[in-house]
């Protein structure tokens, strides 16, 4: 046995076949159907010449034939390749040429985008259609570039769960857009993945399981009701589902994000655990609970990561859910779990998350030698971390060097998130130093002011950028989406955040846009809301 994705799920398979797994709808399937139908897909694979190391892309929404698509891949020791559903054709093209797919997995809504892209692609000799959930009724065609229908390749294929053995070493990738530019595919060892990602290690001890530790809790019971929000396209949702899968408990999942959707499956299937995107997530729903007539009395963490999950948001939750825990966590797709922070009315921030750095995390300053907590409190660096950090970036060695790199002897992954130094081993994660704002040579951290924005009461949503400016090299501009019915003036928001910013991190330019650009699962575009600022002449920098 090895510390390996597939070996560890199918341990929660043998301890506990016959609970139910996951979720969609009315639909259910047990560990022990969960298992059969990719072990069907996995022999379909392997039939197709696709063996240990090739690259299989995964094109869909959250959906139970996504999980069958992602455990198939890694039974057969190739590496799943996560596919963002709104790429546009140069982008999926960007991602299979770069990622060196040999096959594709997609729903088949994206057959017009595929049978475009796939001729391109020489590797690319296998396609499987999987139906899309939210539309089963469609016949996109699939001819044109040879896309198998899934029920079609899953016919007359073995259940069984004959392969061979696995490997600790084996690679699982996270393709990671973050907030700039292309997409870079981030490499992890099996182990090392389940250990930062997959509960391998206790989050609060810093303790080390063992590989039977999570299935072990699926034969004692006490078994949860999860529900991740984000899609599994993205690395932290897909973590969270393998987590719970490896240690027996049910996991809901929904094709799309909807907050009225979302509260009635809550309400109704008892969930007790949901994963969420910060406003983004938090803000939609709080605001439908509060319209509502919702009851959700089994609903006991509610966790967020990834984006912002501001203090004003915070405060209505709390008040809605008062005997409920609230999770501030911190990592990246470069790192894994950094920590977490217990949030409460008397340990909460207006700066950013606040929270207690867990094992191997550290904060480097820029001439990277790693800062001592106890006596630096109040520096800002860079957070990294050791101990179980990826590879590197798959085909980039340059950016890897960047970001994986020995600090006195230790290996550290260093993605670029900026962080304060706090009492009590704690941070304060003020955002990624590629979108800091630098106004007459003072650093301004987009995250912090948008935090404070987020409590104008006029204020929906709001993305902070730097913009061209004579006098101090950068200028702070925010864009800024409405409450609807509500506009927001410059000079009333900069008397509203006197109180809680120093004056050279005020704004000095808003634009006020519809929508404020974020990926599927909430992360800020910062480059197109950029674009959006700079577009906006009425709006250009103004002096202070």
């Amino acid at each position: 046995m090895a510390l390996n994705i597939a070996d560890l799920f199918e341990h929660a398979v043998d301890a506990a076949p016959d609970n139910p797994a996951l979720k969609v709808g009315d639909r259910v399937v047990t560990f022990a159907e969960l298992e059969a139908e990719s072990n069907r897909l996995a022999h379909y694979l392997t039939s197709r010449g696709i063996v240990a190391g090739d690259h299989v892309g995964v094109y869909a929404k959250n959906s139970i034939e996504h999980v069958i698509a992602l455990l198939a891949v890694v039974k057969i020791r190739a590496v799943s390749i996560n596919v963002n559903y709104r790429y546009v054709e140069g982008e999926l093209n960007y991602l299979f040429d770069n990622a060196d797919v040999v096959a594709v997995i997609h729903e088949r809504p994206y057959a017009p985008l595929m049978a475009a892209c796939a001729p391109k692609h020489a590797k690319l000799e296998t396609v499987v259609v999987m139906p899309d959930p939210t539309d089963p009724d469609n016949d996109a065609d699939a001819s044109s570039y040879g896309g198998v229908l899934w029920a079609d390749a899953l016919a007359g294929q073995s259940s069984e769960r004959d392969f061979g053995e696995r490997s600790p070493d084996d690679l699982h990738i996270i393709y990671t857009g973050g907030t700039t530019g292309f997409p870079k595919g981030v490499m992890w060892r099996h182990e090392d993945f389940w250990r930062v990602l997959g509960g391998g290690i206790d989050f609060l001890t810093g303790e080390p399981l063992t590989e039977y530790d999570q299935s072990e809790q699926a034969k004692v019971g006490g078994r949860m009701v999860t529900f991740p929000l984000s899609p599994l396209m993205h690395g932290g949702a897909q973590a969270g589902l393998l987590m719970h899968l490896f240690a027996g408990h049910l996991t809901i999942l929904e094709p799309k994000f909807d907050p009225k959707r979302t509260w009635e499956i809550i309400e109704r299937e008892g969930v007790q655990l949901i994963f969420m995107t910060g406003d983004a997530m938090a803000r939609p729903l709080i605001e439908e609970f509060e319209a509502g007539s919702y009851q959700a009395p089994n609903l006991l963490a509610i966790s967020s990561s990834a984006a912002i999950f501001s203090l004003s948001v915070k405060e209505r939750w709390m008040a809605a859910f008062p005997n409920s825990f609230f999770t501030d966590s911190i990592g990246a797709s470069e790192t894994g779990f950094q920590g977490t922070g217990l949030q409460d009315k008397d340990n909460m921030s207006a700066d950013g998350a606040v929270v207690a750095l867990g094992p191997n995390s550290v904060v480097i300053d820029d001439d990277n030698h790693v800062l001592d907590l106890a006596t630096n409190v109040g520096a800002v660096g860079r957070l990294g971390r050791g101990g179980n950090v990826p590879v590197g970036y798959y085909k980039d060695p340059e950016k890897s060097a960047k970001t994986f790199f020995e600090v006195d002897g230790s290996r550290y992954s260093v993605p670029g998130d900026f962080a304060r130094i706090e009492t009590g081993n704690r941070i304060t994660l003020l955002g990624r130093g590629s979108n800091c704002v630098n106004t007459g040579g003072e650093k301004v951290y987009p995250e912090e002011v948008e935090m404070a924005i987020k409590a104008h009461p006029s204020v929906y949503d709001v993305l902070v950028v730097g913009l061209p400016d004579e006098k101090f090299g950068q200028a702070v501009a925010a864009v800024i989406q409405p409450r609807d019915g509500e506009t927001v003036e410059l000079e009333e928001l900069r008397d509203f955040l006197r109180a809680s910013l120093s004056g050279y991190k005020l704004p000095r330019a808003i634009t006020l846009v519809d929508e404020i650009p974020r990926n599927a699962t909430g992360k800020a575009q910062y480059p197109r809301a950029k674009e959006l600022a700079l577009a906006a002449s009425s709006t250009a920098p103004t002096g202070v």
